[in-house]
């Protein structure tokens, strides 16, 4: 039987920044932790609120990512044990499945001595979510900008400005990214299409250059957020006025309800934006937990060991990390 134990601590995202939609990731300092190991029975530890509900068979996400890394590699490890805590909320708008997805492909690859590279697992990880943004982001850290013509998935990593910080306003309640989905039109004007090319191309240039004032007028969308809006009350009005509070830009965070603003880390204004976008949600009657992040410029940190060495279980190894 295999012999290694891996954990694996992997970065939730945000993926859109307003108009790079299915395009644009950046992953964030919010983490969800994966232990993994061959087993001669297959049993699941999930701990913490987060993982309410989810399945403890071999239907579970993470087995099934698993045993799909073991055929691409030829390998057979039929029984796995397998561990996981998140401080990322499920169906928020932050890339839970993306994280999960990564998450798995990375342990499962480690577990079997890394055979397969990065670039063949961000192909199965775009596969799997079916788009390249949050999984890219999880996967390789930083700002991702990808593409995806449902055969190859291509990306460019770009290295978050030191300055830039987000604050995210994570609302209590889910939002199936599937019903975010089904808001969307199935045509839109080649204007607003222009449009969107133009903000898209505007943010990379000044993600990239460092041009951090641009961003305000980058994050501008017409293709998803407007038609998004109705199901998130407050929003609008949030993005609308962000910037009048500090914030260098703002936007839905994926498909949401999660709004993420973009802040200058230097910005003497922090607190001011924080009670503009509770008390914007709280207007509307939604309660809201804001949380401020950092880029994270690492993908999944992956620590292998030998399974037969004695060690503490997997929240006690990571209790000073757990924010949530």
């Amino acid at each position: 039987m295999n012999n290694r134990r891996v954990i694996v601590k992997v970065p939730a995202s945000t993926a859109n920044l307003g108009p790079g939609f299915d395009t644009l990731g950046m992953a964030l300092s919010l983490y969800a932790w994966i232990e993994m190991s061959a087993a001669e029975t297959t049993t699941f530890r999930l701990y913490g609120d987060q993982m309410q509900g989810i399945p403890t068979d071999k239907s579970n996400l993470l087995y099934r990512v698993a045993q799909l890394v073991f055929e691409e590699a030829g390998v057979s490890i039929p029984e796995l044990d397998i561990a996981m805590y998140s401080d990322i909320p499920l169906t928020r708008g932050l890339g839970s499945s993306a994280s999960a997805i990564v998450g798995a492909l990375a342990a499962a690859n480690a577990l079997i001595g890394s055979p397969l590279s990065d670039h063949k697992l961000f192909q199965l990880a775009t596969i799997l979510e079916g788009h390249p943004d949050n999984v890219g982001a999880s996967l390789f850290g930083g700002i991702v900008v990808s593409a995806w013509d449902g055969d190859r998935a291509d990306y460019v990593r770009l290295e978050p400005h030191a300055k830039l910080e987000t604050l995210v306003a994570i609302p209590a309640f889910q939002l199936s990214t599937e019903k975010a989905r089904h808001a969307l039109p199935s045509q839109i004007s080649m204007a607003d299409a222009v449009f969107n090319v133009g903000r898209s191309s505007l943010l990379v240039a000044a993600l990239a250059s460092g041009e951090l004032g641009l961003i305000r007028h980058a994050m501008r969308d017409r293709l998803h957020q407007p038609y998004r809006a109705p199901l998130i009350p407050g929003m609008s009005a949030i993005l609308e006025k962000a910037a009048e509070y500090g914030a260098l830009g703002a936007a839905l965070s994926g498909a949401g309800p999660t709004l993420i603003a973009f802040v200058d880390a230097d910005s003497q204004n922090k607190s001011e934006l924080e009670q503009f976008l509770l008390a914007t949600l709280k207007q509307e009657g939604i309660e809201a937990e804001t949380m401020w992040l950092k880029p994270s410029a690492e993908g999944p940190v992956i620590t292998v060991e030998d399974a037969a060495s004695p060690c503490p279980g997997l929240m006690e190894r990571i209790k000073g990390e757990v924010v949530r």
